[in-house]
């Protein structure tokens, strides 16, 4: 009876699994994409193949990108360009850390031929930061979509600016496909780069953060720095100036190595600067890029400790040892903190990042952060200016430093406004 009843459960089993079987037969698995919350914002890519594909109707195209350029599945822009038919891909531009995004920052980036479409791609951070007459010959209209971070000293933004200029010249147009500004489109921060320190990461007198899409930025560069070129922004749809990156339905891909998800560009908006200088290691080497500030003179208690005490909206400091892997202090135990954002709404970005500078002054006076000449010139040229320094070394407040430069900040609201797209 025991083996009778045993064969049973065996054999109802194995119909089970039968028709489990035929049931899943066929039948293929979601992509875990597919698990994400529903996408609130339609991405100028996007918006551009349902409704303006028409402005490049019978025009060569080229298309300045990196892998930031992506629709909301992850599929690249050049990729999508260049299966579509109707549109006619000549050319791939690509800027800092290349069209790939594996080269390092501030190394030069070589032409090439890309490899999956057989494309030219012409480097705009090599030999040339602008493009030659010669590399627009086959091309009618230029093509924008790189994600921005929302911070002056991104590169993108002067590649895309030298772009519009060089197609002023030579008689192109330019269609920006707009993205979001993962730090939102509402706080401004910082002073304006001054007349002398101009770079090619600070090329126009705009803020620190300065608020803006890349859309946006585009018309605002073009028509207050006389570049006049024939531009064309395609927007985005749903998104709003309050939103943070979390809240636009998109997945995050690093805009370039050391930003591998979208709230490292607040801390960067901290810490970047004083990265410059190298004499403080910014958390680039590490696991943390841009969340540590630290060396081995820091006592990290001591430090997390004093700049608590100062009770910086958004933001707490956490003492640790770290050891980085490569750059500065590479190979070295160094103290310091971690910062950790708890409101990145309230957080004040650049004036946190000299609050750490005017902390590491005030307790280490005899670690003079500004002691490499040419690293010191790097540093002004990022903020724009040399009277911050200046102002540091002399023990003015940061609040007192911030005062300075709130004029002309106003002034840059209220200028910007006429190029707000949402």
């Amino acid at each position: 009876m025991k083996k009778l009843i045993f064969l049973f459960f065996v054999g109802a089993i194995f119909i089970f699994s039968g028709c489990q079987a035929r049931l899943t037969k066929g039948v293929t698995p979601k992509r875990d994409a597919e698990k994400i919350s529903p996408q609130k914002v339609i991405l100028g890519i996007e918006n551009f193949l349902t409704n303006y594909k028409s402005l490049v109707k019978g025009k060569r195209v080229a298309l300045l990108t990196n892998p930031s350029g992506v629709d909301s599945r992850l599929k690249s822009t050049a990729d999508i360009l260049f299966e579509d038919k109707t549109i006619n891909l000549t050319a791939l531009f690509g800027p800092e850390h290349g069209i790939r995004g594996a080269i390092y920052a501030g190394e030069h980036v070589k032409n090439e031929i890309d490899p999956h479409t057989g494309l030219p791609v012409f480097s705009l951070y090599g030999a040339h930061k602008k493009p030659t007459k010669k590399m627009l010959e086959n091309v009618d209209v230029i093509l924008v979509d790189i994600q921005d971070i929302g911070l002056r000293g991104y590169t993108y933004i002067y590649t895309m600016a030298l772009v519009m200029e060089a197609a002023a010249e030579s008689g192109k147009q330019v269609i920006v496909l707009d993205r979001p500004n993962p730090i939102d489109g509402i706080r401004i921060e910082g002073n304006l780069v001054e007349k002398g320190f101009e770079s090619f990461v600070g090329l126009y007198p705009i803020p620190y953060r300065h608020g803006m899409t890349i859309g946006e930025l585009a018309r605002y560069f073009n028509q207050e720095f006389d570049i006049h070129c024939d531009l064309q922004v395609v927007p985005m749809v749903g998104w709003t100036r309050d939103m943070l990156w979390d809240q636009t339905g998109l997945l995050w891909v690093p805009t370039s190595p050391h930003v591998p998800h979208w709230k490292t560009i607040l801390y960067m908006g901290a810490t970047g600067t004083i990265g410059e200088l190298r004499t403080i290691s910014e958390g680039v080497g590490y696991t943390s890029p841009f969340e540590l500030v630290g060396a081995p003179w820091i006592d990290g208690y001591d430090f997390a400790r004093e700049l608590n005490v100062l009770n910086l909206p958004g933001v707490i400091f956490r003492p640790l040892y770290f050891k980085p892997y490569y750059a500065s202090y590479k190979g070295e135990v160094c103290q310091g903190v971690q910062l950790h954002i708890t409101n990145p709404h309230t957080f004040n970005s650049y004036q946190t990042g000299l609050y750490i500078l005017q902390t590491l002054l005030k307790l280490y006076p005899q670690h003079d952060p500004f002691k490499f000449e040419n690293r010191v010139s790097m540093f002004q040229k990022v903020i724009g200016c040399n009277w911050i320094i200046e102002d540091l070394k002399a023990g003015h407040s940061v609040s007192e430093i911030a005062l300075k430069w709130q004029d002309e900040l106003e002034q840059f609201k209220m200028k910007r406004e006429k190029y707000l797209m949402y």
